[in-house]
């Protein structure tokens, strides 16, 4: 089997059989191409082995110069892609006996202050009043966000039969086909999720989707990050804020009011709780109170 027409099994296999999402289908398409371009002509897939991985290695970090999070990424879906290979028989697995040493840098979320949360809300819901009801889906698609965490492609997916009855709790479509709840605590939003319920329920189906554009199609994700643009400008806010900032600020103020950071993990639908621990250590305000309770120097002085 070619290299080409190997990667292009595999990516049928993640999106029928792993039911991955299309943003995950585009990264991984552009990953095994990217090593398929490095290799040169279309080799058999047993060909490959350790010495190209070593080779495709250097490429990335000498000659193209690469960051090393991008050369980890690449490497990772490499493994996985090997791995399916080799579990059906097409090809050795060029990864048994060498093993990938980089360096994993931690990088911490992009998280947004209250002030930020404040500024985008405000400003969203200043359009609601001057455009009547055209950006009521957007204003509560983005408390959602900031109350639970999910992400934006998660977020355009939901169905109206997803939501309880009484809006306390959503049905979430999460990565890799695994599903969660969510839960609704606040009693303002679930007012708002309860009134777009009813005008949704005009709908001919109960599986409309619940976030709709002014065309009644579902809400695309890249409507979301326009509008968080549009809106981070006009609340002066220095940054440009993305949907994923949103999940990052849910999960620190989560933690920073101390829930359980397994409670977290559940929320945001990760797989391994090492992943949520990483907002163990964002949260600086929660630090900055703690420093100012504790006031090492006024105590020694008493």
């Amino acid at each position: 089997m070619l290299v080409s027409s190997a990667v292009a099994e595999y990516l049928r296999y993640c999106a029928v059989e792993r039911q991955l999402s299309a943003h995950s289908l585009e990264a991984y398409a552009v990953d095994l191409n990217d090593f398929h371009r490095f290799l040169g002509l279309d080799r058999p897939l047993e060909s490959v082995g350790s010495a190209d991985l070593g080779a495709y290695l250097s490429d990335l970090l000498e000659r193209r110069r690469l960051s090393i999070s991008t050369a980890r990424r690449r490497f990772a879906c490499l493994r996985t892609f090997f791995r399916r290979m080799a579990g059906s028989g097409r090809a050795a697995d060029p990864f048994q006996g060498w093993r990938l040493e980089l360096p994993r840098r931690m990088r911490l979320p992009r998280c947004l202050s209250q002030h930020e949360v404040r500024g985008v809300l405000s400003s969203l819901a200043g359009a609601q009043r001057v455009t009547s009801s055209s950006s009521a889906p957007v204003l509560i698609a983005v408390r959602l966000m900031i109350a639970t965490g999910i992400r934006v492609g998660e977020l355009c997916k939901i169905l109206v039969s997803d939501v309880a009855p009484e809006a306390t709790r959503v049905r979430i479509r999460g990565k890799g086909a695994r599903d969660r709840h969510v839960y609704v605590s606040d009693a303002g939003l679930r007012s708002e999720l309860l009134q777009l319920l009813e005008t949704r329920a005009k709908q001919p189906t109960r599986d409309a989707h619940l976030f709709v554009n002014r065309l009644k199609r579902p809400m695309r994700s890249q409507s979301v990050r326009v509008a968080l643009r549009r809106h981070s400008e006009a609340s002066s806010n220095r940054r440009r804020i993305t949907p994923h900032m949103l999940r990052h600020t849910a999960a620190t103020l989560l933690i920073e009011r101390g829930v359980d950071i397994r409670f977290v993990q559940k929320l945001l639908g990760h797989s391994s709780i090492s992943t949520t621990e990483i907002y163990t250590h964002v949260s600086d305000e929660a630090l900055r109170a703690s420093l100012e309770k504790a006031d090492v120097l006024a105590n020694l002085a008493a």
